[in-house]
């Protein structure tokens, strides 16, 4: 639960600071209706809640905020940043799903997930104008793979907060995160002790799938097809699935492959 609450700072102080930059006036000027304003501010609402809840289940384990920077330069930006935080959300949920004894703790999490792939959907489909959802299933992510994408908004957190049992990989840098299926994009990470002379994989996660592509010596893959909406990846050593750290050579990538109302990619 510590984790998730860290998970839950991230997107509550986005939407806090995000609402207080950009007001309804912005929206308008941005070309966005009244009602999605006021759908933000909701969401903003629905994320203090889930912190509040979090921080009553942990009492005094409860971990503090920590200071945190999102890379967005426009409210256009922001949306999308906030379609990621939430299908990311969501993902994370599902994935530590497994690894909850607890029935209850399982069904405050799941509660907490279906919301998050909700607002995802709602951000998507009708702020910007794409797929409401991914595929047949939401695709799960685990502990580690999440935090790498989680620390790169962390700036620093108070010394007195608890370390969370999960490794944070070397950050994955792509050429497209917006590549058509079939073509190449090249990728890389930091490499230090890592075994260069063996061959490497990109780990394609979507619906309840994965979908492996070999890497090669320049750090180029191919994109497989037959993926939709939003996909992450990240490079790992063999092809034996797993929801451990066994394989993960680098934290994960988020890909963007949005598709119309008749499930048509990229058009």
């Amino acid at each position: 639960m510590q984790y998730a609450l860290n998970l839950e700072y991230i997107e509550h102080t986005f939407y806090v600071e995000g609402l207080e930059k950009y007001n309804a006036q912005a929206f308008a000027d941005a070309g966005y209706e009244a009602w999605v304003w006021g759908r933000f501010r909701q969401i903003r609402g629905h994320e203090a809640t889930h912190v509040k809840f979090l921080q009553s289940q942990l009492g005094s384990a409860a971990p503090q905020p920590c200071t945190y920077s999102y890379p967005y330069t426009d409210i256009h930006s922001w949306v999308a940043l906030s379609h990621t935080l939430e299908q990311v959300g969501a993902s994370a949920y599902l994935g530590a799903a497994r690894f909850v004894d607890s029935k209850d703790v399982l069904s405050a999490s799941l509660a907490i997930s279906h919301i998050e792939a909700r607002q995802a959907g709602w951000v998507s489909a009708a702020v910007e104008k794409q797929q409401p959802w991914d595929g047949n299933f939401e695709t799960a992510l685990y502990f580690s793979g999440v935090w790498s994408l989680a620390v790169g908004f962390i700036v620093e957190c108070p010394s007195t907060n608890p370390p969370l049992p999960v490794q944070s990989f070397p950050a994955l840098t792509v050429s497209n995160s917006s590549p058509l299926m079939g073509s190449n994009i090249t990728l890389s990470y930091n490499k230090t002790g890592i075994d260069t002379t063996t061959p490497t994989y990109m780990a394609w996660y979507h619906d309840m799938n994965v979908t492996y592509t070999t890497i090669d010596e320049n750090g180029v893959t191919t994109v497989p097809y037959n993926l939709r909406g939003t996909v992450y990846a990240g490079a790992v050593k063999n092809e034996t699935i797993t929801t451990s750290d066994a394989t993960m050579l680098s934290g994960l990538a988020i890909f963007n492959f949005p598709y119309n109302s008749y499930a048509v990619v990229g058009a």
